[in-house]
Formats: structure tokens, C-alpha cells, sequence
């Protein structure tokens, strides 16, 4: 008797994995490696062929330096005159000398009158015996003044006007016409000085910026050529090496990294010029801020302005260096 068979059951279908993705050629794991050894020994030959040469490098370095402290040192001064400055915006009252036959009553009449006025910002009164009490004081002629029969000193209102805009130069218009005043026997502004001297902090400042920009110049021919010498002497080496198929970025590359270790040695030397500067000056510049009685202080380099130099330091170095190295192998290969 035939007996049907039944049939299997269908096997489920097995899901198809995904292609892994794909990796990347092997060949471009050894040129990351080379390419990573190259600028790690390119690194360290560079500082070896600058210590091989002490004498050259010494000289490249003290004259990048100096280009280099030189203007910070000049900024320096600028920053310590502008504090300077801000400290004597005090200077900017006006000294109003009323006539000696003038009463209190009446200058306090007059200082009442000032204060309505919109530019001026207070009016203070110094009576005579102020005045004289602050000259016993200031001026060491105590004794002198015992022999006096009366005070001689007149009332004297200190006027300080409102901050005028930077566009007027000029002394306050208030000035003019305290001068015209019946009551008034003469007006003192001292602030004119202050004025000019902003004017001569501006163009310093203007002139520290054409030195700077004069002297990184300077600089960056200092390393140009220094680099393009080391090309001339090693002309052989590199003509072998773009034989063998190197290309402009592998030989550029050792003198890339000279430019930023000149850089950054000569930023360093720079640095400690402006600290010897400044130690250099301590003492006298001590002296000098305590016969003002220390109302403003004198300050260094601070951290920024340090980053800051030896930044541009490494900077110019390095682009001294891509500069000559790019000219020189626009030229094909040196002889």
C-alpha cells in the first residue's frame, strides 16, 4: 500500500547580514604613520641642526628679539602714561580767584548760581582760612607765616565742569566768560595741558604701531634669509629627495619647522629682555611714584601681552620660513 509522504516544512529564509563597511585602503595607514614620523623627526633635526650652529643661531635670535621687545616696550610706556593720565582727569577743575573785598555771603551767592548752570557738574568753596591752613601745611614755610598781620589768600571757588564731548578740544566755554565776571579776579584752567598730552599719547601710539609693523618686517626678512641659506647649503640633499619623488610640502616641511623654532626661541629672548628691562628700571621708576605719592602705580608685561608677543614671534618665524622656502622651490630644484 502506497503511503503518501507529506511534505518538509518550509526552512524560514535566514536574514542576509550587511556588507561590512568598507574599510579604508591599507595603503593609507602607512602614509598617515610616515607622514606623522616625518613631522616628529622633522621637529627634532631642526632644533639639532640650531644647536649645531650656535654662533649663527645666537645672532638670528638677539637680532629677532630686540625687533620684537622693542615696540611691546614702547607700548608699555603708552600704557603707563594713559594710566597716568587717567589719574590727573582730577586736573580738569577750574580755579576762580574772587576779589579779596569780596565777602563770604557774596561767593556763596555766586557758587549758588554756578551749580544752576547745566555744564558744570560742582562748585566747591575754599575760604581763606582753608587756603591758608592747606599752604601751612604743603609748603613748609609754617614759621614764615606767623609773622603775617592778616591772610592775604582770597576766597577761591573750585568750578568742575561737565565731561565735554572728545570732538571740543577747547577749554569749557564757562572759562571765558568766569573771566569777564566782575566778581572774578582771575580764573586758573590747567586742564589745557592734559589735552595736548593725549594728543602726544595719540601719535605715540600711532608710531608704536608704524615700529611694529617696520620691525616685524624686519624680523621676518631676518628669518627669510637665515632659511634661505640653510636651503643653499643643503641644495644637494633636496635635489636627491625630489629625484625620489618627494613633493614641495615633504621638503618644505624641515625648514617650516627652523622658522618656528626660531620663532619661538627669539620670543623667549624677548621676553626676558623686557623682564631685565624692567627690573633695570624698578628702582628709579620707584622713586618716582612715591615723590607723587603713590597715586598710580607703574605695571609690566602682563600674561596676555606675554602670549601675546611670543605668538607673534612664532608667527613671524614661521611664515619667514613658508615665504623662503616657497620662493626658492618656485625655482625647481637649488643648485
Amino acid at each position: 500500500m502506497n503511503r503518501r509522504v507529506a511534505p518538509a516544512p518550509a526552512k524560514p529564509e535566514k536574514t542576509v547580514a550587511p556588507p561590512p563597511a568598507p574599510r579604508a585602503p591599507a595603503r593609507e595607514r602607512p602614509r598617515a604613520r610616515a607622514w606623522r614620523e616625518h613631522h616628529s623627526r622633522s621637529f627634532r633635526a631642526s632644533l639639532q641642526r640650531l644647536a649645531a650652529r650656535p654662533g649663527a643661531t645666537a645672532l638670528t635670535l638677539l637680532v629677532m628679539s630686540l625687533a620684537l621687545c622693542l615696540p611691546f616696550l614702547l607700548w608699555l610706556l603708552l600704557d603707563n602714561a594713559r594710566a597716568l593720565g587717567g589719574h590727573l582727569d582730577d586736573a580738569r577743575g577750574i580755579g576762580v580767584f574772587l576779589k579779596p573785598e569780596l565777602d563770604a555771603a557774596t561767593a556763596k551767592s555766586l557758587a549758588d548760581t554756578l551749580r544752576k548752570r547745566a555744564d558744570v557738574a560742582e562748585v566747591a568753596i575754599r575760604t581763606p582760612e582753608e587756603g591758608l591752613a592747606e599752604f601751612r601745611s604743603q609748603s613748609g614755610f609754617a614759621d614764615a607765616l606767623k609773622v603775617l598781620q592778616g591772610n592775604p589768600l582770597p576766597t577761591v571757588l573750585i568750578v568742575t565742569p561737565k565731561v565735554v564731548a572728545a570732538a571740543n578740544r577747547g577749554a569749557p566755554a564757562i572759562v571765558d566768560e568766569l573771566a569777564h565776571d566782575p566778581h572774578v579776579d582771575q580764573v586758573q584752567y590747567d586742564a589745557l595741558w592734559r589735552q595736548r598730552l593725549d594728543a602726544i599719547l595719540a601719535f605715540t601710539a600711532r608710531l608704536a604701531g608704524v615700529l611694529a609693523v617696520l620691525l616685524g618686517l624686519a624680523a621676518l626678512l631676518v628669518v627669510g634669509n637665515t632659511v634661505r641659506s640653510d636651503i643653499a647649503g643643503r641644495a644637494e640633499e633636496i635635489s636627491v629627495m625630489q629625484l625620489l619623488g618627494a613633493d614641495r610640502a615633504f621638503v618644505r616641511r624641515p625648514f617650516l619647522y627652523t622658522g618656528l623654532w626660531y620663532g619661538a626661541l627669539a620670543g623667549l629672548v624677548a621676553l626676558l629682555l623686557i623682564v631685565g628691562v624692567e627690573i633695570a628700571l624698578a628702582g628709579p621708576l620707584g622713586q618716582l611714584t612715591s615723590s607723587y605719592g603713590e597715586r598710580f602705580a607703574i605695571h609690566g608685561l602682563s600674561i596676555a601681552q606675554a602670549l601675546a608677543l611670543f605668538g607673534a614671534s612664532i608667527v613671524l618665524g614661521w611664515l619667514g620660513a613658508w615665504i623662503a622656502t616657497t620662493r626658492q622651490l618656485s625655482f625647481g630644484r637649488p643648485r
